[in-house]
């Protein structure tokens, strides 16, 4: 059971991944480039993030910069960031897009850490949907003789463990984001 235990473990982990990978398309004070990693354009009748047609680069704080590889696609990446939920609208000169963000209103910022928080719960839930799956399975062991009850609570024990650590990291995740939005 415990090559089972540390499969639990295992997806707790990815859950966490998740939420990390979230957590950075959620833009705070200055611009990251992992804003655009869920936007795609039609390229050559693929969906194709925009991070995989052209060089991204951040010269300075509020500053993206999308320099295509292909200058023919250029309208395709204005469409796609102006009609996602980015909220900015971007600038060309015929070869490169640059985006401005700009400086978030307080009101903004209270959106974003009551998301970044319901994010949070969502993965905690995740966590612990992933505990009772495991306690399920030991206690139908434990039913079919397959495993002792001195074991089932150990399995029980190492699992509340795992998921204390995971959703601990949860709460420190969401802590930090929360910082970096609010500090301007």
């Amino acid at each position: 059971m415990s090559n089972e235990i540390k499969q639990y473990e295992e997806k707790m982990q990815k859950s966490i991944t998740n939420l990390e990978s979230d957590f950075g398309t959620i833009r705070a004070g200055r611009a990251n480039p992992h804003v655009l990693d869920k936007i795609t354009i039609d390229y050559y009748g693929t969906e194709t993030p925009i991070n995989q047609v052209g060089n991204i680069t951040v010269p300075e704080a509020r500053l993206i910069q999308i320099q295509p590889w292909d200058v023919s696609i250029i309208k395709e990446i204005e469409k796609a960031i102006t009609t996602s939920d980015l909220g900015i609208n971007p600038n060309t000169d015929g070869k490169i897009i640059r985006l401005v963000f700009p400086e978030l209103t307080e009101e903004r910022r209270k959106e974003l850490t009551k998301d970044v928080k319901k994010k949070g719960e969502d993965c905690k839930v995740a966590i612990r949907n992933i505990r009772r799956d495991g306690m399920d399975k030991a206690k139908k062991m434990q039913k079919n003789s397959e495993i002792t009850e001195d074991e089932l609570s150990n399995i029980e024990a190492n699992l509340q463990k795992i998921t204390d650590k995971y959703v601990a990291e949860v709460d420190k995740a969401v802590e930090n984001k929360n910082k970096d939005i609010l500090s301007i």
